[in-house]
């Protein structure tokens, strides 16, 4: 947890896309290539400015949650959480 962010360790290498964003909005499914994570914000982070969700640099923008962002808010650090593509 960082602030309102959920982000976890994918242990796979991903370059930065040249559209990579910093600022994004709430329920964006993002990576963030500095450290090879996926990043799910869905509030404000240590280092927002107001209420927009600031991640730590520019991350590759892969998606959007599908559903309520904030649900996010009840997971505990270091507990369980199953990424998966939504159907289309």
């Amino acid at each position: 947890m960082w602030g309102e962010e959920v982000f976890f360790d994918t242990r796979v290498p991903v370059s930065r896309e040249t559209g990579a964003r910093q600022v994004v909005e709430p329920g964006t499914v993002a990576f963030r290539t500095d450290g090879d994570t996926l990043a799910l914000p869905y509030g404000p982070t240590t280092i927002s400015q107001g209420d927009k969700c600031r991640l730590p640099g520019p991350c590759n923008v892969l998606g959007h949650i599908d559903g309520d962002p904030r649900l996010l808010a009840t997971l505990r650090n270091g507990g369980p959480i199953r990424v998966e593509p939504a159907d289309d």
